[in-house]
């Protein structure tokens, strides 16, 4: 069997790729991106090379790849490739307004082509689940209605930004696909995720606070500075989702067109730091004035997107559950610690 991976060389779908290589290792996986793979990548997928089939090519552009794709007995689908237009972190990135330096390219990559993938995955007798990669900012700024509850995929949706319009309407454009042909699709909606291959690429130049505190800790600075210790965020680390993506892929029956895959429950910016500290005694978090901070939140900014995701429905239909938050970090720790010491 063969699982196809867009937008693969990349981060979240990198650590998906590679957990499926070794999870089920009588399988073969394609990795379709427009990015050929960085030195990071070659590393990181050195142990499954062997069963990793690499494309280089636009995903909008399906005669650059359908040929190639012909060879190849695809049953599983999980398309991820997008432009991921995000400026936040600090006062002077979030000046920055990336949307509106290219929002055609967005709104081309991130709809068309979803379409051009399910295109062609409509035309595979062998499919068995089409997986779309969606995002928690399809969601309102606040909610749910009573205060202190997980966020529920239905309802509490209301994009404001090309990124989460996008989002949004390639989860409903896939679901109606799964309909009228006939296959399983489902869409997932990730939380703030982190975690290994978290880097800099063409379509991704963003990093969680945990990425950031992280590497603070790690490359010898003592003292990270923040605008506040009470930001929070729910904070998925990526090896966490790649395990969850894994089990809608050979759950029986999806119940559901929309899954949360989140850590489901909020962590601050003072934990982060704290843990980062059992890793590097001594290092801490610094409150400054804003202009002044490496990191800045809105510590009123604690429902709706930004809020705890409801994960009751992956649980229920696949058993999955993330590693606690702390564990999943200090995780991360280690493996960025073994990376940088290469």
């Amino acid at each position: 069997m063969t699982l196809l991976v867009t937008g693969a060389t990349g981060f979240v779908m990198s650590v998906f790729a590679r957990h499926w290589l070794e999870t089920y290792p009588t399988e073969h996986l394609v990795a379709l991106d427009l990015a050929p793979m960085d030195a990071a990548a070659q590393r990181y997928f050195a142990p499954v090379a062997d069963r990793l089939t690499t494309i280089v090519a636009d995903v909008t552009q399906p005669e650059t790849w359908r040929p190639t794709l012909e060879a190849h007995t695809v049953t599983y689908v999980v398309h991820g490739a997008s432009v991921t237009p995000i400026s936040r972190g600090t006062v002077a990135e979030a000046k920055r307004e990336p949307e509106s330096e290219a929002p055609a390219r967005i709104i081309d990559v991130n709809i068309m082509g979803t379409v051009a993938m399910l295109e062609w995955a409509r035309s595979l007798r062998s499919l068995r689940r089409f997986v779309y990669v969606s995002s928690g900012s399809v969601y309102k700024h606040h909610g749910p209605d009573r205060p202190g509850e997980p966020l529920p995929e239905d309802g509490y949706v209301m994009p404001r930004r090309l990124y989460g319009i996008a989002k949004l309407a390639s989860e409903l454009i896939a679901e109606r696909y799964g309909d009228m042909f006939g296959f399983s699709a489902a869409s997932v909606r990730l939380s703030s995720v982190y975690g290994p291959m978290d880097r800099e690429t063409g379509s991704r130049n963003f990093r969680h606070v945990p990425n950031r505190i992280a590497h603070k800790a790690l490359g010898g600075d003592p003292v990270v500075r923040v605008n506040t210790m009470d930001g929070v965020g729910d904070y998925i680390q990526a090896e966490d989702v790649a395990s969850g993506i894994a089990g809608l892929l050979k759950a029986p029956l999806l119940r559901f067109g929309t899954y949360n895959i989140a850590a489901g429950e909020t962590t601050t910016v003072g934990d982060i730091a704290s843990w980062a500290a059992e890793r590097v005694p001594g290092f801490k978090a610094e409150v400054v004035p804003a202009a002044h901070a490496d990191i800045v939140q809105d510590a009123a900014l604690t429902g709706g997107m930004w809020g705890a995701y409801d994960i009751s429905r992956i649980l229920a239909d696949t058993g999955w559950k993330p590693r606690p938050t702390r564990e999943a970090f200090l995780a991360y720790m280690d493996w960025l610690s073994a990376e940088t010491a290469r």
